[in-house]
């Protein structure tokens, strides 16, 4: 195959994240969102609040990050943020489809998509930290947004979003901050354990 083929199979093959829908709903609550708006969300925010992190961070680099973090949901599906038993496989089944899906390229691509998402997966740079902020902060503001409905539905207690969460403080204190308060709003209202 010519290096155009292989960008335009890749192309063609991650229109199949349009149909990878998440247990996040859409901000008006009438059905959950698909991976593909979740990334495009994501991706805005990151230019919006780039303001807000206390490290520097490569805003393009980062952007291109959340494009491509959730593709290999194509293959190994969306796991639920509290889905303890999807957690224990969540790490092999993703590293297999990021070897499929990214080998797809040219190698030059592939292995950059590789590399940013693997350092999105370690968590460690100031720009995976910033990309983890954005993939845990919009489910949680379309959660508060559609009147807490999926952690009703889910049962979430308090514990569990804070756990998943414990990293965001470090990088920003501002969203920390908000997140703690939309928290305790759905706390009061009962769609949050305490």
């Amino acid at each position: 195959m010519t290096r155009l083929e292989k960008q335009l199979q890749f192309i063609i093959e991650i229109d199949k994240v349009k149909n990878i829908f998440r247990q996040t709903y859409l901000a008006d609550g009438k059905r959950k969102e698909n991976d593909a708006e979740h990334s495009w969300h994501i991706a805005l925010m990151a230019v919006l609040l780039k303001e807000y992190v206390q490290e520097e961070v490569d805003v393009l680099k980062v952007m291109i990050m959340v494009l491509i973090h959730d593709l290999v949901e194509i293959d190994a599906g969306d796991t639920y943020a509290y889905d303890e038993v999807g957690a224990a496989t969540k790490r092999d089944r993703e590293a297999a489809a990021a070897e499929r899906i990214f080998g797809l390229l040219p190698e030059d691509q592939g292995s950059y998509f590789k590399d940013l998402w693997e350092e999105f997966e370690a968590y460690e740079s100031a720009d995976a930290k910033f990309a983890h902020l954005l993939d845990n902060f919009q489910p949680l503001l379309l959660n508060d947004a559609s009147g807490g409905k999926s952690w009703t539905e889910h049962k979430v207690h308090k514990e569990q979003i804070y756990k998943r969460n414990e990293k965001i403080e470090e990088t920003s204190k501002s969203v920390w901050k908000q997140m703690q308060n939309i928290i305790d709003a759905h706390i009061e209202k009962g769609n949050v354990i305490p």
